[in-house]
């Protein structure tokens, strides 16, 4: 019997290679780790800046690799807004993944507006340092912090100008789960209201990038959820 798949989607300035430290953990799984154009393997290609269009590439990454095997989707901080509108566009392809599981952002509507992208370089690093997850010797070294900026600013652009507010509700169950010293924490329910499905939600310790220091329980609550969801019938 196939694995089911996992279709991994990184956060802000990330590439396949940033759910590194979870993927061993995930032996359940035929793991899919995507990332956007502008990084990683995907080094060569012009970055993108807007959301339709992001969305829109990891969805034909997905149609491109998805096989008779059941999928699923966990998406973080920005991961997890893109894994709303591709599930949805899944969705109207006929492909309904049997779970999506997000972290790091209590969903559409929440977030304060503004445009950190456009910040000066020494206010945008502020950001990123309240933020945590980029090494210091990145943000350090000049050099080496002036290769990933493009990246950054392409991603926070690509967060921050989404338009999910009125963004239907999946069929598929939804998972959320947040830091507890994250921003709006307190609304993670608010993801309720983008599921048809089942909902479930869940906080742990930590800050933005909590997901650091719990890869076992991330890992625990992708494939417990996965198991429940794919033993229900699906309507």
């Amino acid at each position: 019997m196939k694995k089911p798949q996992l279709f991994l989607l990184h956060f802000a300035g990330g590439n396949c290679y940033s759910f590194q430290f979870m993927k061993p953990l995930l032996h359940d799984f035929e793991v899919i780790a995507l990332e956007l154009p502008g990084r990683g393997r995907r080094m060569d290609e012009p970055l993108l800046n807007d959301f339709d269009a992001a969305a829109k590439d990891l969805y034909r990454q997905i149609i491109g690799d998805i096989t008779d095997a059941p999928f699923l989707i966990y998406g973080h901080s920005m991961g997890a807004s893109l894994a709303l509108r591709v599930t949805n566009l899944l969705e109207d392809a006929g492909k309904r993944p049997v779970a999506v599981i997000v972290s790091g952002n209590a969903g559409p509507g929440l977030e304060r507006s503004r445009m950190r992208y456009l910040l000066d370089r020494p206010e945008f690093i502020k950001e990123l340092e309240l933020l945590g997850g980029l090494p210091p010797e990145i943000i350090e070294n000049e050099e080496l912090f002036g290769f990933f900026e493009p990246v950054l600013r392409a991603d926070f652009e690509i967060a921050e100008r989404n338009n999910l507010v009125s963004e239907p509700p999946i069929q598929s169950p939804l998972y959320a789960v947040m830091g507890s010293m994250e921003e709006n924490v307190e609304r993670i329910d608010n993801w309720m209201a983008y599921t048809r499905g089942r909902f479930a939600s869940e906080v742990l310790e930590g800050d933005h990038f909590f997901i650091q220091r719990h890869p076992h329980r991330i890992a625990g609550i992708i494939s417990s959820f996965y198991h429940r969801m794919y033993a229900m019938p699906q309507s």
